[in-house]
Protein backbone atom coordinates (compact mmCIF):
# COMPACT_ATOMS: atom_id res chain seq x y z
CA UNK A 1 0.00 0.00 0.00
CA UNK A 2 1.51 3.33 -1.10
CA UNK A 3 0.92 6.35 1.15
CA UNK A 4 0.88 9.66 -0.71
CA UNK A 5 2.19 12.89 0.81
CA UNK A 6 2.12 16.54 -0.23
CA UNK A 7 5.70 16.12 -1.49
CA UNK A 8 4.53 13.64 -4.13
CA UNK A 9 2.11 16.23 -5.52
CA UNK A 10 4.61 19.11 -5.36
CA UNK A 11 7.18 17.14 -7.34
CA UNK A 12 4.93 15.37 -9.82
CA UNK A 13 2.34 17.99 -10.85
CA UNK A 14 4.66 20.76 -12.14
CA UNK A 15 6.82 18.28 -14.03
CA UNK A 16 3.78 16.59 -15.58
CA UNK A 17 2.60 20.02 -16.73
CA UNK A 18 5.91 20.39 -18.59
CA UNK A 19 5.55 16.85 -19.92
CA UNK A 20 2.10 17.60 -21.34
CA UNK A 21 3.40 20.72 -23.05
CA UNK A 22 6.44 18.99 -24.54
CA UNK A 23 4.43 15.97 -25.67
CA UNK A 24 1.83 18.08 -27.47
CA UNK A 25 4.55 19.96 -29.35
CA UNK A 26 6.89 17.20 -30.44
CA UNK A 27 6.38 14.06 -28.39
CA UNK A 28 8.70 12.71 -25.71
CA UNK A 29 6.69 13.94 -22.74
CA UNK A 30 7.16 10.57 -21.05
CA UNK A 31 10.85 11.41 -20.72
CA UNK A 32 9.69 13.97 -18.16
CA UNK A 33 6.51 12.53 -16.65
CA UNK A 34 7.71 9.02 -15.76
CA UNK A 35 10.91 10.27 -14.06
CA UNK A 36 8.74 12.79 -12.19
CA UNK A 37 6.80 9.98 -10.50
CA UNK A 38 9.98 8.04 -9.75
CA UNK A 39 11.81 11.10 -8.41
CA UNK A 40 8.91 11.54 -5.97
CA UNK A 41 9.69 8.09 -4.56
CA UNK A 42 6.91 5.89 -5.95
CA UNK A 43 7.54 2.18 -6.68
CA UNK A 44 8.20 1.52 -10.36
CA UNK A 45 4.93 -0.18 -11.30
CA UNK A 46 2.85 2.40 -9.42
CA UNK A 47 4.81 5.14 -11.14
CA UNK A 48 4.19 3.66 -14.58
CA UNK A 49 0.51 2.94 -13.90
CA UNK A 50 -0.23 6.37 -12.44
CA UNK A 51 1.75 8.00 -15.23
CA UNK A 52 -0.53 6.26 -17.73
CA UNK A 53 -3.56 7.90 -16.11
CA UNK A 54 -2.20 11.44 -16.28
CA UNK A 55 -0.71 10.82 -19.73
CA UNK A 56 -4.03 9.52 -21.00
CA UNK A 57 -5.75 12.71 -19.86
CA UNK A 58 -3.16 14.96 -21.48
CA UNK A 59 -2.95 12.96 -24.69
CA UNK A 60 -6.76 12.97 -24.96
CA UNK A 61 -6.83 16.75 -25.09
CA UNK A 62 -3.89 16.93 -27.47
CA UNK A 63 -5.56 14.39 -29.78
CA UNK A 64 -8.80 16.35 -29.69
CA UNK A 65 -6.91 19.51 -30.58
CA UNK A 66 -5.22 17.89 -33.57
CA UNK A 67 -8.49 16.32 -34.70
CA UNK A 68 -10.26 19.67 -34.58
CA UNK A 69 -7.56 21.16 -36.78
CA UNK A 70 -7.96 18.34 -39.30
CA UNK A 71 -4.49 16.87 -38.73
CA UNK A 72 -5.69 13.28 -38.17
CA UNK A 73 -6.48 11.09 -41.23
CA UNK A 74 -9.13 8.96 -39.55
CA UNK A 75 -9.31 6.09 -42.04
CA UNK A 76 -5.66 5.13 -41.52
CA UNK A 77 -5.57 6.19 -37.87
CA UNK A 78 -8.53 3.95 -36.94
CA UNK A 79 -6.74 0.80 -38.08
CA UNK A 80 -3.54 1.94 -36.33
CA UNK A 81 -5.49 2.43 -33.11
CA UNK A 82 -6.72 -1.19 -33.11
CA UNK A 83 -3.19 -2.50 -33.69
CA UNK A 84 -1.81 -0.17 -31.01
CA UNK A 85 -4.36 -1.39 -28.46
CA UNK A 86 -3.19 -4.98 -28.97
CA UNK A 87 0.50 -4.08 -28.78
CA UNK A 88 0.17 -1.92 -25.68
CA UNK A 89 -1.83 -4.57 -23.81
CA UNK A 90 0.91 -7.11 -24.49
CA UNK A 91 3.62 -4.69 -23.38
CA UNK A 92 1.90 -3.69 -20.14
CA UNK A 93 1.32 -7.30 -19.10
CA UNK A 94 4.98 -8.06 -19.79
CA UNK A 95 6.10 -5.09 -17.65
CA UNK A 96 4.13 -6.35 -14.65
CA UNK A 97 6.08 -9.60 -14.72
CA UNK A 98 9.40 -7.81 -14.08
CA UNK A 99 10.63 -7.17 -10.52
CA UNK A 100 10.81 -3.56 -9.29
CA UNK A 101 14.62 -3.51 -8.81
CA UNK A 102 15.26 -5.07 -12.21
CA UNK A 103 12.98 -2.51 -13.83
CA UNK A 104 14.97 0.31 -12.21
CA UNK A 105 18.16 -1.15 -13.64
CA UNK A 106 16.54 -1.33 -17.09
CA UNK A 107 15.50 2.31 -16.80
CA UNK A 108 18.98 3.41 -15.77
CA UNK A 109 20.22 2.04 -19.08
CA UNK A 110 17.35 2.67 -21.48
CA UNK A 111 16.01 6.06 -20.39
CA UNK A 112 19.24 8.06 -20.85
CA UNK A 113 19.80 6.38 -24.23
CA UNK A 114 16.23 7.18 -25.23
CA UNK A 115 16.71 10.77 -24.10
CA UNK A 116 19.85 11.21 -26.21
CA UNK A 117 18.14 9.72 -29.25
CA UNK A 118 15.07 11.91 -28.85
CA UNK A 119 17.18 15.03 -28.32
CA UNK A 120 19.08 14.37 -31.52
CA UNK A 121 15.98 13.59 -33.57
CA UNK A 122 14.97 15.93 -36.36
CA UNK A 123 11.32 15.63 -35.39
CA UNK A 124 11.98 18.06 -32.54
CA UNK A 125 13.44 20.59 -34.94
CA UNK A 126 10.46 20.97 -37.20
CA UNK A 127 12.28 19.70 -40.31
CA UNK A 128 10.19 18.98 -43.38
CA UNK A 129 9.47 15.39 -44.33
CA UNK A 130 11.05 13.74 -47.36
CA UNK A 131 9.31 13.35 -50.73
CA UNK A 132 5.85 11.73 -50.37
CA UNK A 133 5.79 7.92 -50.28
CA UNK A 134 3.22 5.63 -51.86
CA UNK A 135 -0.05 5.05 -50.02
CA UNK A 136 0.83 1.37 -49.56
CA UNK A 137 4.15 2.26 -47.92
CA UNK A 138 2.52 4.80 -45.61
CA UNK A 139 -0.07 2.24 -44.51
CA UNK A 140 2.50 -0.51 -43.87
CA UNK A 141 4.82 1.83 -41.99
CA UNK A 142 1.95 3.19 -39.89
CA UNK A 143 0.64 -0.26 -38.94
CA UNK A 144 4.13 -1.53 -38.13
CA UNK A 145 4.81 1.52 -35.97
CA UNK A 146 1.48 1.10 -34.17
CA UNK A 147 2.35 -2.49 -33.20
CA UNK A 148 6.02 -2.11 -32.27
CA UNK A 149 5.73 1.24 -30.51
CA UNK A 150 2.47 0.06 -28.95
CA UNK A 151 4.32 -2.81 -27.26
CA UNK A 152 7.07 -0.41 -26.18
CA UNK A 153 4.63 2.13 -24.73
CA UNK A 154 2.72 -0.50 -22.80
CA UNK A 155 5.96 -1.93 -21.42
CA UNK A 156 7.81 1.31 -20.74
CA UNK A 157 6.72 4.43 -22.61
CA UNK A 158 9.15 7.39 -22.60
CA UNK A 159 9.82 8.77 -26.06
CA UNK A 160 6.80 7.07 -27.65
CA UNK A 161 5.50 10.18 -29.40
CA UNK A 162 8.90 11.07 -30.81
CA UNK A 163 9.65 7.54 -31.97
CA UNK A 164 6.33 7.54 -33.82
CA UNK A 165 7.18 10.87 -35.45
CA UNK A 166 10.60 9.60 -36.52
CA UNK A 167 9.12 6.48 -38.09
CA UNK A 168 6.17 8.18 -39.79
CA UNK A 169 8.21 11.07 -41.20
CA UNK A 170 11.43 9.12 -41.86
CA UNK A 171 10.07 5.84 -43.23
CA UNK A 172 6.52 6.86 -44.14
CA UNK A 173 7.58 10.23 -45.62
CA UNK A 174 4.57 11.98 -44.07
CA UNK A 175 4.36 15.68 -43.38
CA UNK A 176 5.05 16.67 -39.77
CA UNK A 177 1.43 17.70 -39.25
CA UNK A 178 0.00 14.42 -40.56
CA UNK A 179 2.57 12.34 -38.66
CA UNK A 180 1.85 14.28 -35.48
CA UNK A 181 -1.88 13.67 -35.89
CA UNK A 182 -1.53 9.91 -36.44
CA UNK A 183 1.00 9.60 -33.62
CA UNK A 184 -1.40 11.29 -31.21
CA UNK A 185 -4.19 8.84 -32.13
CA UNK A 186 -1.83 5.87 -31.67
CA UNK A 187 -0.43 7.25 -28.42
CA UNK A 188 -3.92 7.77 -27.01
CA UNK A 189 -4.73 4.13 -27.77
CA UNK A 190 -1.51 2.82 -26.21
CA UNK A 191 -2.07 4.87 -23.06
CA UNK A 192 -5.67 3.64 -22.79
CA UNK A 193 -4.78 -0.03 -23.20
CA UNK A 194 -1.88 0.08 -20.74
CA UNK A 195 -3.99 2.05 -18.25
CA UNK A 196 -6.64 -0.66 -18.25
CA UNK A 197 -4.03 -3.32 -17.51
CA UNK A 198 -2.51 -1.33 -14.63
CA UNK A 199 -5.97 -0.56 -13.25
CA UNK A 200 -6.83 -4.25 -13.24
CA UNK A 201 -3.67 -4.91 -11.23
CA UNK A 202 -4.22 -2.10 -8.69
CA UNK A 203 -1.14 -0.08 -9.70
CA UNK A 204 -2.84 3.29 -10.31
CA UNK A 205 -2.90 5.99 -7.57
CA UNK A 206 -6.04 7.89 -8.51
CA UNK A 207 -5.68 11.08 -6.47
CA UNK A 208 -2.14 11.77 -7.69
CA UNK A 209 -2.89 10.62 -11.24
CA UNK A 210 -5.97 12.82 -11.58
CA UNK A 211 -4.25 15.86 -10.07
CA UNK A 212 -1.24 15.42 -12.34
CA UNK A 213 -3.59 14.75 -15.24
CA UNK A 214 -5.20 18.16 -14.74
CA UNK A 215 -1.76 19.76 -14.98
CA UNK A 216 -1.05 17.64 -18.05
CA UNK A 217 -4.27 18.89 -19.67
CA UNK A 218 -3.22 22.51 -19.25
CA UNK A 219 0.26 21.74 -20.56
CA UNK A 220 -1.14 19.90 -23.59
CA UNK A 221 -3.61 22.71 -24.33
CA UNK A 222 -0.79 25.26 -24.38
CA UNK A 223 1.46 22.86 -26.30
CA UNK A 224 -0.99 22.43 -29.19
CA UNK A 225 -1.10 26.21 -29.62
CA UNK A 226 2.66 26.43 -29.41
CA UNK A 227 2.98 23.78 -32.13
CA UNK A 228 0.68 25.77 -34.42
CA UNK A 229 3.16 28.65 -34.23
CA UNK A 230 5.96 26.33 -35.31
CA UNK A 231 7.95 26.48 -32.09
CA UNK A 232 9.43 23.13 -31.10
CA UNK A 233 13.16 23.69 -30.62
CA UNK A 234 12.93 25.28 -27.20
CA UNK A 235 11.21 22.27 -25.59
CA UNK A 236 14.46 20.33 -25.90
CA UNK A 237 15.93 22.36 -23.04
CA UNK A 238 13.58 20.81 -20.47
CA UNK A 239 14.25 17.13 -21.16
CA UNK A 240 17.96 16.80 -20.19
CA UNK A 241 17.42 18.56 -16.84
CA UNK A 242 14.72 16.11 -15.79
CA UNK A 243 16.69 13.12 -17.07
CA UNK A 244 19.74 14.09 -15.00
CA UNK A 245 17.61 14.45 -11.86
CA UNK A 246 15.98 11.09 -12.54
CA UNK A 247 19.32 9.37 -13.13
CA UNK A 248 20.77 10.73 -9.87
CA UNK A 249 17.66 9.71 -7.91
CA UNK A 250 17.55 6.11 -9.18
CA UNK A 251 21.32 5.70 -8.90
CA UNK A 252 21.23 6.88 -5.27
CA UNK A 253 18.62 4.21 -4.54
CA UNK A 254 20.42 1.41 -6.33
CA UNK A 255 24.00 2.03 -5.11
CA UNK A 256 23.39 0.89 -1.50
CA UNK A 257 21.82 -2.31 -2.86
CA UNK A 258 24.75 -3.00 -5.14
CA UNK A 259 27.34 -2.21 -2.45
CA UNK A 260 25.69 -4.28 0.30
Amino acid sequence: MVTLTLTHFLIVCPLVFLAGFVDAVAGGGGLISLPAYLISGLPVHNAIGTNKLSSFMGTSLATYGYARKGYIPWKLSSVCVVIALIGSTLGANLALLIDDSIFKLIMLIILPLTGVYVMRSKSLQGDAAAAPASQKRMVLVSLGAALVIGIYDGFYGPGTGTFLLLILTGLGHMSLQKANGISKAINLATNAAALVVYLQNGKVLFSLGLAAGAFSLVGSWLGVRFFEKGGSKSVKLVIPIVLVLFFIKILSEMLPVWLS
